[in-house]
């Protein structure tokens, strides 16, 4: 099984993901958003890239069968029914609907990864259980991180680096290319205290100057699912 890394969404285009595996990271926080969302019966998550075709593929529901949910520079978008706090993804909210969801940063990595053969979203709350799945998939892997406004970011790395450590556990036959072995490194770094790690990364620090604290500690949460958002049909839906 080879692991590579890709640190930002800019660094292939969309048909280099084709055939592939991959495992989309966006910690800070659309990957738990949607983890959340889907734990609490969301029907799907429909990820879009840009806010006007999120509001052209809703039809303007509001408050019905379809949610608009997501946000613009940590911000929820004038109009749309949710931001990207997965507190506000509740069951009471959220169970039976399909959300059609963007983000600055985690929808577009997605929709850049769309013609994966296999397309996993991931975080630290479901890490082990993606990690599971994928060794039962024994298949090479691309890991994209979601990155902040195309540049690199610490906590996606990091997470892609503990996924890695999960992966290979034990397994010689694991091959890496250097973006893993960097990605690997830095989470021997920086992830024995997640939250504190969270705390202090530049999109970190913007959340908690714009009051979301709390969603990193619910983003730092480890293994709190067993859910797995799974890329099919233009929506990702709850891996059965």
């Amino acid at each position: 099984m080879k692991l590579d890394v890709l640190f930002s969404p800019v660094q292939a285009d969309e048909l280099f993901f084709t055939g592939k595996t991959t495992v989309v990271i966006d910690v800070l926080r659309a990957s738990s958003t949607i983890i959340t969302a889907l734990t609490n019966g969301a029907k799907e998550v429909v990820p879009v890239g840009t806010v006007e075709f999120a509001v052209k593929v809703s039809g303007g529901i509001f408050g019905g069968q379809t949610l608009l949910g997501g946000e613009r520079n940590t911000k929820k978008i004038e109009g749309f029914a949710l931001g990207n706090s997965p507190s506000e993804y509740t069951k009471e909210i959220v169970s039976g609907k399909s959300i059609v969801f963007y983000s600055t940063n985690g929808s577009r990595a997605i929709v850049k990864a769309k013609y994966s053969a296999n397309l996993f979203v991931c975080s630290f709350n479901n890490l082990k259980t993606v990690a599971k799945h994928i060794k039962i998939l024994e298949q090479d892997v691309i890991i994209l991180c979601a990155g902040n406004n195309n540049l690199f970011s610490l906590e996606d790395s990091v997470c892609a680096g503990m996924l890695i450590s999960e992966l290979i556990g034990g397994n010689k036959a694991s091959e890496l290319t250097d973006a893993s072995t960097g990605a690997l490194t830095l989470f021997k770094s920086f992830g024995k205290n997640i939250f504190k790690m969270l705390s202090e990364t530049d999109h970190g620090q913007l959340l908690i100057n714009n009051s979301f604290e709390k969603d990193l500690k619910t983003c730092a949460e480890l293994d709190s699912t067993d859910v797995i958002p799974f890329y099919s049909g233009n929506a990702l839906k709850v891996l059965k």
